[in-house]
């Protein structure tokens, strides 16, 4: 578009809302107040636009196929009941799920939509916020009757740990402000988190967990958490795209369904388990 054609838009844009949006000189353009506070207004009329183009391009209904990642254990207690009641809203819709425990490449292997349990986000990446991620330190009964329940963070080191792989072998806790980090050893390591649940369920020793993922197990007993005064490091539940602009319409309605679905002042299977 030229320029003397843009400024002819702007002006009947200006005309049209009855304020001034460019502070206009000689040498430079900025943004009037009004200016800034209509420009969010007009992004979200483009995004408007492009979902009625979609839905015109697709008869109505909302359709496609989307590629989509998480953790396998996130996906196995959580994400995969949401994806499919989704589905059931949009029934249209195809998903294809990768569970990957390591970050992957969303533009070489074509993923829509990761979902990632992480306080970072790569550069060039958006990200939205769904829920937190909480853990805790956890044993069964019967172990805790063979070894004795600990009662001070100084009790963790003569303890057996179930220590996944990926993570190093301590326990970083919290108490307020201060943060202590409490070496602990390990005759068993598993890199899948239903492993070390397995283990820590059959009285292996303890693990740290994510509640999202052991929520049954603290409701009727099969796990007791330990040392609830301290706290673990939270971590962000995030999905995580490309680009919002051409953003397919399944994609942008299964971001807001999850947001829905998880979000809040506390997840949702963290109501009946965190103080």
């Amino acid at each position: 578009m030229s320029r003397a054609m843009a400024t002819r838009y702007l002006e009947h844009l200006e005309e049209w809302l009855g304020v001034r949006l460019l502070h206009r000189t000689t040498r430079k353009l900025s943004l009037s107040e009004a200016g800034e506070k209509f420009l969010k207004n007009f992004r979200e009329m483009l995004v408007l636009t492009e979902d009625i183009v979609l839905q015109a391009a697709q008869g109505g209904e909302v359709q496609g196929k989307l590629r989509v990642t998480s953790t396998p254990s996130f996906t196995q207690a959580q994400l995969m009941t949401a994806i499919v009641d989704f589905q059931a809203h949009y029934p249209k819709v195809e998903i294809e799920m990768m569970m990957l425990d390591g970050t992957v490449d969303l533009v070489e292997d074509r993923i829509d939509l990761a979902i990632r349990l992480s306080n970072r986000i790569e550069e060039g990446l958006i990200a939205r916020h769904l829920a937190v991620c909480h853990s805790v330190i956890c044993a069964s009964p019967a172990y805790l009757k063979r070894m004795g329940k600990p009662q001070t963070l100084q009790d963790l080191t003569t303890h057996h740990a179930i220590i996944h792989s990926t993570r190093y072998s301590s326990f970083d806790l919290w108490l307020g402000e201060q943060l202590t980090t409490v070496a602990v050893s390990s005759k068993l390591t598993a890199n899948e988190t239903s492993i070390v649940l397995a283990g820590a369920l059959a009285g292996a020793g303890i693990a740290m967990l994510p509640t999202y993922y052991i929520g049954k197990e603290l409701a009727n007993g099969e796990l007791e958490v330990l040392l609830p005064q301290y706290q673990l490091e939270p971590l962000n539940i995030q999905a995580i795209y490309l680009s919002r602009r051409h953003q397919p319409l399944a994609l942008r309605l299964l971001i807001d369904f999850l947001a829905e679905r998880f979000g809040g002042d506390i997840a949702p299977w963290d109501m009946k388990h965190l103080n």
